[in-house]
């Protein structure tokens, strides 16, 4: 096994979804940043702006994404990225990582309620 890792770290997490997002269609970062904070506000949980761009550009940068400037629509100079699926073979074996660290996740914190919140124990 050799991860010490205690649960997903909250990049990690951040990526996952922000490739799901790219899979989806034509987004750009702000698109990303407010479909994500829309998506997870009922769980109490808001990516920063800083993180969810953090994990843009390492995601660019590791050739999970590539982004294709154009002219937002109404003005002749400002420029959007937007950002599509790079290697594909890389994202599923980023993906297949990142699903291991999940389900390892959800035992330890299944291990904790049923140990500390389980009227059977003690």
């Amino acid at each position: 096994m050799g991860r010490s890792t205690f649960v997903i770290k909250q990049r990690a997490f951040l990526k996952l979804y922000m490739i799901h997002e790219a899979e989806k269609g034509r987004l750009y970062g702000l698109q990303i940043l407010e479909n994500l904070q829309d998506y997870f506000k009922d769980l109490g949980y808001r990516p920063t702006k800083s993180e969810v761009y953090k994990s843009l550009h390492e995601l660019l940068k590791d050739g999970y994404l590539t982004r294709e400037p154009i002219i937002k629509e109404g003005t002749e100079m400002q420029t959007l990225y937007i950002y599509r699926i790079g290697d594909k073979e890389k994202v599923k074996a980023y993906k297949d990582t990142i699903k291991a660290d999940l389900d390892r996740s959800i035992a330890l914190l299944k291990r904790a309620l049923k140990d500390n919140y389980s009227q059977k124990r003690g």
